[in-house]
């Protein structure tokens, strides 16, 4: 239930976005989904792509620095107070999120502390996704 997050260290500079925009759209490498923050000297980009391996290969050959880290994607209900009721469910097992973002509209992916507690007690409780579900979408 562990899904592959790409994550890109880029200097904040204008157009390094749309560089990896552009090198993962020409090799053919969909994405899923993404999150970006910044700090003064750099950005982060946490993707979901449909072929992570292919994608940090491509980036890290064009002289991009990237990293995997394992993140948990949920399916949230299309309905008011769907993310509430997925937040709660994470909050009483005592999962603690780093961070969050959507991907695909209505699944979100978030990373944790201990993901593989995370996924146990979450898995009655909530539609995990796995790898290969969310590379479907």
């Amino acid at each position: 239930m562990k899904v592959t997050q790409l994550t890109v260290f880029l200097e904040n500079r204008s157009g390094r976005l749309a560089e990896v925009a552009h090198l993962l759209g020409a090799a053919g490498i969909n994405i899923r989904g993404f999150s970006t923050s910044e700090a003064a000297e750099y950005g982060i980009v946490r993707l979901i792509v449909a072929d992570p391996g292919a994608a940090r290969t491509l980036l890290h050959d064009a002289g991009f620095t990237t990293h995997f880290s394992q993140v948990i994607c949920v399916r949230v209900p299309d309905e008011p107070g769907g993310l509430a009721r997925v937040l709660d469910q994470v909050a009483a097992v005592g999962a603690s999120i780093d961070y969050l973002y959507s991907i695909s509209f209505q699944n979100i992916c978030f990373a944790v502390r201990d993901i593989d507690r995370a996924i146990e007690s979450l898995a009655d409780k909530v539609t995990l996704l796995t790898d290969e579900e969310v590379r479907a979408l």
